[in-house]
């Protein structure tokens, strides 16, 4: 049990690195926190730094949700840790620790966890935030379409009724961080890609 707790703790404090504001910071460029959307997420960072810095950002905020995972994975804890583990990873990204729990909206995060708890399931999360944003141009829909999917990809690929669980309960969150672009979406007023 201690090692679940501390590998949960791992995965929190993982998620609390905000990848967003250290790339803005160690670039040069404004605190995506106080600039374009104000949401320190990679999308923004594109906005207010370009495609490199939103390129690192991405890269971090899905490592800090993949490795915490693939080391409990190394750890050979059963698969309700790994879920939890990437519950605690995203958790940290919406509400970090080292920034006033001011967090992103943790798609990219999601994603690195799903793909270290099932690279099955990440591929399929990939694949259908692509194709979403290849007929649509909107990356909120992308990842709201590919969350929404989340409990039935992990159902079909875990079978395990707690793993599911947990990563419908990561799904669940992300969806809700989401909340003014769902209201944007509804209004036909949410940018494009």
């Amino acid at each position: 049990m201690t090692t679940a707790l501390g590998l949960i703790l791992l995965g929190y404090l993982a998620g609390s690195v905000s990848s967003a504001i250290l790339v803005c910071r160690l670039m040069g460029l404004p605190d995506p926190r106080e600039h374009g959307s104000g949401n320190p997420g990679a999308t923004n960072v594109l906005r207010v730094g370009g495609k490199r810095a939103a390129a690192l950002t991405l890269l971090g905020d899905s490592l800090k949700g993949l490795l915490p995972v693939l080391i409990a994975r190394a750890l050979h804890v059963p698969d309700w840790v790994l879920g939890t583990v990437a519950l605690a990873a995203v958790t940290g990204h919406l509400y970090p620790l080292f920034f006033g729990f001011r967090g992103g909206k943790g798609v990219a995060t999601a994603l690195g966890a799903f793909w270290g708890v099932d690279p099955w399931l990440g591929l399929a999360w990939a694949a259908t935030w692509l194709i979403m944003a290849a007929l649509f141009r909107i990356s909120s829909l992308s990842a709201l379409t590919a969350m929404g999917l989340t409990p039935l990809y992990a159902w079909f690929l875990t079978a395990d009724a707690r793993l599911t669980g947990l990563l419908t309960a990561i799904a669940g969150l992300v969806v809700a961080r989401h909340h003014s672009n769902i209201r944007k979406l509804l209004e036909g007023t949410e940018s494009r890609i």
